[in-house]
């Protein structure tokens, strides 16, 4: 069957046959709700993919170029040292910029763990250098080498250990965002092949009338296959709305908010959820196809 094929069975009304369908009841709300409510809950899923997805990357990026030089000297050897690795840092091809984080600046970064009133004057804490590299990159043996033999308390962490488990995160929160989607899109088939189901066999007379006046099975079943498939396109853009309100209504990303402040859409991300309601309906369409012509079967 092709796209042409499934809009005009949509789009083409034909009363005598949706009299068959019975327009409420259980089966009608139990498919606008399963497709409304699997759609909200896919909104969310959608947005936590990504968020999550955008959160992983731009950790991953903010480390992609920078590095960082851990001076672990005694207290009168420290400046020396420092010193020594920021001119040696000043002659090695690939780096574009190095400098020593200022005491104020490691007492914001060991604040979270240590609290605000931190003694750095009396406590044994290396001093940091960050570094970034131009597009061509350094050499990271041969820059380790050498801060080896010129300044023995340095250690070159180029932030590799992080930047792969955040690149591995960010691959692997897609594809759950993405299995999430496949399985609501898979229960709102199975709960929309139910009331499918229930419907047929609740008009079983009715279609075995239809057929001793020789109505065709492709006929009664378009009936059913229409109307389940307009009803899940309603509820499923109600549910769409509704996730797409509620997202709007979650704090704004900021800096201190984190993860959970950033979770949402951004730019042209706004039309993914807009893709769902005509997703369900194609889920719809063809799993109450597929029932109503294996009940048709049975009722042989």
């Amino acid at each position: 069957m092709t796209f042409r094929d499934i809009l005009a069975d949509l789009t083409t009304p034909d009363r005598h046959a949706a009299r068959v369908v019975p327009p409420s009841g259980h089966t009608a709300w139990l498919t606008s709700f399963t497709a409304g409510a699997m759609t909200f809950l896919a909104v969310f899923a959608l947005a936590l993919s990504l968020a999550s997805g955008r959160l992983a990357d731009r950790w991953s990026e903010a480390l992609a170029r920078t590095a960082t030089i851990r001076i672990s000297a005694p207290a009168d050897q420290q400046a020396a040292q420092t010193q020594a690795v920021l001119d040696l840092l000043a002659t090695t091809p690939g780096i574009g910029s190095a400098r020593a984080l200022t005491d104020e600046e490691q007492r914001a970064l060991l604040e979270p763990w240590f609290g605000p009133d931190l003694p750095l004057d009396s406590l044994p804490v290396p001093r940091l250098v960050e570094l970034t590299e131009t597009g061509d990159g350094y050499d990271g043996e041969g820059l380790r080498q050498r801060l080896a033999a010129e300044a023995p308390g340095a250690l070159l962490d180029d932030h590799t250990r992080w930047r792969q488990p955040l690149a591995t995160a960010a691959s692997r929160l897609r594809l759950l965002g993405t299995v999430s989607l496949l399985l609501i899109l898979a229960a709102m088939a199975a709960m929309i092949t139910l009331a499918a189901n229930a419907a047929l066999a609740a008009n079983a007379q009715v279609i075995r009338v239809l057929r001793l006046v020789g109505a065709r099975d492709v006929y009664i079943a378009r009936a059913f296959v229409r109307r389940f498939t307009l009803r899940a396109l309603g509820g499923a853009a109600a549910g769409a709305a509704a996730g797409m309100l509620g997202i709007l209504l979650l704090p704004s990303a900021d800096a201190a908010g984190g993860f959970l402040t950033g979770l949402g859409f951004q730019g042209a991300g706004w039309l993914l959820p807009l893709l769902l309601p005509p997703l369900a309906a194609l889920v719809a369409f063809f799993a109450t196809r597929l029932a109503a012509f294996r009940k048709l079967n049975e009722l042989t």
